[in-house]
């Protein structure tokens, strides 16, 4: 399932066959449509399709280009359709320096007062900007305190996504990822988080390859989803799930589950979230700010059994692995580690265990041993490059951790097929050095990006 974010289907481009471009949208697995209004006419008959029509939903708003309409009779009827039931936020709204169908001055006025009106109603924001990126992000760190929103079609650099981003904004692509010559694009979508990601086809605008040159629809946003999922090394699969929860969870629509999830597909492996607890309280940590990975939630209610956890792999043979990954220490539960992987073993599977090194620490002995021949491979979090650092940046609870992993490491060579440890690429760490102690171990190392799991 997608959910398509922006589109403008009240436009005169669809009056011909509206019900049958819904129709193709529904067909195509597109489980929610959002309708941005731009001026007075336009939110009107949005609000009539979202009347209509129940995958569709509004947002209220006016565009830069009509900035100088929002006088005080628009502005109390804006105030009038946020009100409405399946209006999910205002906007269209924003900056647009290109056309200059709007003095600079009335668009920027139009701009803040519809935030004040978003802040008032507890709703999201829907924000346009082109060429005016200064001006934009003055005004998002001027006036977005205590409000969400997305930056819609987004055709900026990394420094204009982080800005947004810190001002509480979502990120969200359109067609023109599918375009050639996207290189800076592309980069941009390879940076943002997986909780900031969203997808819109902007439809009637913006079709994307292979459609470019017809009318755009929201049945299309398939083609860029296809690219986006490429740039950023997942299936499809992983992205329309990551980026339907992340609309339901900003728009507030549709059911976002609160059951915390034993296995998870991503890409062809499955992940095991057997507990949520921890002997590090690191930084870095995703936990720390979110209960999703990819879009799966793994805050447990309860820790699962062996054959609870048995019962979720179900056929290992049909994932490449089986990783013993959620948001805690899979080793502080080592009885069940050992029993469902030797069952994974024996049902023609591959194990893998990502593991912050202190299992021997936590246990007080070498518990290798008892894991050789039913784990293939260990991926180790070494995470500095002295004791120090490690103490800084991964706030341990047991004495002595960063030399247990460290001595992890050496035994689990002995005993274990492939081993490798990884190091977030935080500042301050210094990767030459982790690359030194990898090479001594004798064990490959492995740069993790900040926020990517999985």
């Amino acid at each position: 399932m997608l959910i398509d974010t922006h589109c403008h289907l009240d436009m005169e481009d669809f009056d011909s066959d509206r019900d049958e471009v819904i129709k193709r949208a529904e067909d195509a697995r597109i489980k929610y449509i959002i309708n941005a209004g731009s001026d007075r006419e336009g939110n009107i008959r949005g609000l009539e399709l979202s009347d209509k029509y129940p995958i569709i939903y509004s947002a209220a708003g006016i565009h830069p280009h009509n900035a100088t309409s929002l006088d005080e009779s628009l502005y109390s009827e804006l105030g009038e359709w946020i009100k409405r039931p399946k209006v999910v936020a205002v906007g269209e709204i924003g900056l647009d320096y290109h056309y200059l169908h709007s003095p600079k001055g009335a668009q920027i006025e139009a701009f803040k007062k519809q935030i004040a009106l978003a802040k008032e109603a507890r709703l999201p924001v829907i924000i346009h900007s082109r060429d005016a990126k200064n001006d934009t992000i003055r005004v998002l760190k001027e006036e977005m305190t205590d409000i969400s929103g997305v930056l819609h079609c987004f055709s900026g650099d990394i420094e204009m996504a982080n800005k947004a981003m810190e001002s509480g904004l979502l990120i969200s692509i359109a067609g023109p990822v599918t375009f050639k010559n996207v290189k800076d694009l592309r980069e941009v979508i390879r940076f943002i988080p997986d909780d900031f990601l969203l997808m819109e086809t902007d439809a009637p605008y913006l079709s994307p390859v292979p459609v470019r040159g017809r009318r755009n629809e929201p049945s299309f946003l398939k083609y860029t989803a296809e690219v986006i999922a490429e740039i950023r090394g997942i299936n499809v699969s992983d992205l329309a799930r990551i980026t339907t929860l992340n609309a339901m969870r900003l728009f507030k629509i549709g059911d976002v589950t609160g059951q915390g999830e034993i296995a998870y597909r991503i890409r062809d492996s499955l992940y095991l979230n057997i507990t949520n607890r921890c002997t590090n309280k690191c930084g870095f940590c995703i936990r720390s700010r979110t209960s999703y990975v990819k879009g799966h939630n793994l805050r447990l209610q309860k820790e699962p059994s062996a054959l609870q956890v048995i019962k979720a792999i179900k056929d290992p043979k049909v994932y490449k692995e089986i990783v013993f990954c959620g948001i805690g220490e899979p080793l502080l539960r080592l009885d069940l580690v050992k029993k469902v992987a030797a069952w994974v073993k024996q049902n023609g599977g591959r194990v893998r265990i990502n593991t912050n090194g202190q299992g021997n620490l936590i246990h007080g002995k070498n518990i290798l041993p008892e894991l050789k021949g039913i784990v293939d491979s260990l991926s180790i979090s070494l995470d500095a490059e002295d004791e120090k650092k490690y103490e800084k940046i991964c706030r341990p609870s047991m004495q002595g951790a960063y030399e247990s992993v460290v001595s992890f490491t050496k035994e689990a060579v002995k005993v274990i097929p492939e081993v490798k440890v990884t190091v977030v690429g935080l500042p301050g760490i210094d990767i030459e050095k982790c690359k030194k102690i990898a090479g001594e171990l004798g064990v490959e190392l492995r740069v993790r990006k900040l926020n990517e799991v999985g």
